[in-house]
């Protein structure tokens, strides 16, 4: 981590790691102003990143889903979808062809607020973009769903590793 960089390789190798972390970082940052002025906490915010996301993928996600990608109970996920939906970030809809199936979107009221507050970093990421030819794009697609593979993998080691007991507190 913190070691000498002796060719250009590390230098950038340090310097990509380093930008992604601050990304990272920056990217929580913006997500948490928007769940701050509409009253949402971080589990709730992930949430709704997890329906926008199998929604652009056009396979809704369905509670069970939901409750897998954010590692939460079913009564934990009931409770989330409860408070959305009553704050008008999501609805719950029928599956057409199996009515016993429920699917979330994004409610026309949370897709709105969400359209008003990223649309200005829409824009900037846009302009961004516009700066790198298709075949430098091609690049930064293979490289960042390879690092982003990488994260999810780590993050489902992590979720299924033994927990260690908490040390116990002397009685005295």
């Amino acid at each position: 981590m913190y070691r000498r960089r002796d060719t250009r390789r590390e230098q950038l190798v340090a310097e990509i790691t380093n930008n992604l972390r601050r990304y990272s970082v920056d990217a929580q940052h913006v997500g948490h102003a928007f769940a701050g002025l509409h009253g949402l906490n971080a589990t709730d915010l992930h949430a709704l990143i997890a329906v926008m996301d199998a929604e652009l993928l056009g396979d809704p996600i369905t509670p069970g889903r939901l409750g897998e990608q954010l590692n939460l109970s079913s009564g934990s996920v009931t409770a989330l979808i409860d408070r959305l939906e009553r704050a008008g970030h999501i609805r719950r809809d029928r599956d057409a062809t199996d009515r016993r199936k429920v699917l979330l979107h994004y409610a026309d009221r949370g897709a709105a607020l969400a359209m008003e507050f990223f649309q200005p970093l829409g824009s900037r990421t846009d302009a961004v973009m516009a700066g790198f030819g298709d075949d430098e794009l091609e690049v930064v697609h293979r490289f960042m769903a390879a690092m982003s593979a990488s994260l999810r993998e780590h993050r489902d080691a992590v979720r299924a590793a033994p927990r260690p007991e908490p040390p116990r507190r002397a009685n005295g």
